[in-house]
């Protein structure tokens, strides 16, 4: 009985022992898991920080480029400007240099306009000399302007310039008589009778006549101030030089007398 109690009280002992060490065994188990569980949590929390993290580095990233693109059309819209105001600046000045020029032209028109009206009297007076003193071609057409200009002068509603602009008109006619030949009829009077007659102009050298017949030609003699009478040799080249200024014949050498300061040449 004793050996019985004996081997039981070890038994005994001996489950004693596995359930303390099955006891220990659970206890690192749960110690284990729970250290587990927690190293779990922790691996989770610092994987979310560190997505939170990424999403976080990402916006400052996507802000970062944002923020680099508005600086970068900020800076080319400055240089823009820069470089407008620039050419603004460019304008200015040149309308500024326009202004001085104006105002120095307005201060000189007021003079010009005081000495304008002496220099129009003045080439008008001269041109009405001029045609007195010139050949007798074309002589009421001639005088009839000169009369135009003389009136116009004097009228209120034609400004200075136009007035300027008709004279050097005018002049600009009797320059071009002189460069010209010129046939047309019109009357003349001949010992006292008023005849029609063609006249031929060799610009301002020489004024012919020809009665309409051929019976009788002439000249203007410019240092006597009267019509001569031309022999009849003189009117077969008279009548050329008609056709011709009409351009009803060819360009020709024609040999015509021509007045001169000490009498008339040929």
């Amino acid at each position: 009985m004793i050996k019985i109690f004996i081997v039981m009280l070890f038994l005994s002992r001996k489950c004693q022992i596995l359930l303390a060490s099955s006891v220990l065994s659970l206890t690192s188990v749960a110690v284990f898991a729970d250290t587990l569980s927690q190293t779990i949590q922790t691996e989770n929390t610092i994987q979310k920080n560190a997505v939170k993290s990424q999403k976080n580095i990402d916006g400052l990233d996507d802000r970062t480029r944002k923020m680099l693109e508005e600086f970068r059309s900020a800076t080319r819209q400055t240089k823009t400007l820069l470089t407008y105001n620039a050419h603004l600046k460019a304008l200015l000045d040149s309308q500024e240099a326009e202004k001085a020029s104006f105002e120095q032209q307005l201060e000189q028109i007021e003079t010009t306009q005081r000495e304008i009206v002496p220099l129009i009297l003045n080439m008008q007076e001269s041109l009405e000399q001029f045609v007195q003193l010139d050949l007798p071609f074309l002589p009421d057409e001639r005088k009839q302007r000169v009369t135009d200009l003389k009136d116009m002068i004097t009228r209120a509603d034609v400004s200075n310039a136009e007035k300027f602009r008709r004279i050097i008109e005018a002049y600009q006619i009797e320059n071009d008589y002189g460069n010209t030949i010129e046939a047309y009829r019109a009357n003349l009077e001949l010992e006292g009778n008023i005849s029609s007659v063609d006249f031929l102009r060799l610009g301002r050298v020489a004024l012919y006549y020809q009665r309409l017949d051929g019976s009788e030609t002439g000249f203007w003699n410019n240092t006597e101030k009267h019509w001569e009478t031309l022999p009849t040799e003189y009117r077969n080249a008279i009548r050329q030089g008609l056709r011709i200024a009409r351009k009803e014949a060819a360009p020709d050498l024609l040999t015509l007398p021509v007045s001169t300061a000490t009498g008339v040449t040929q």
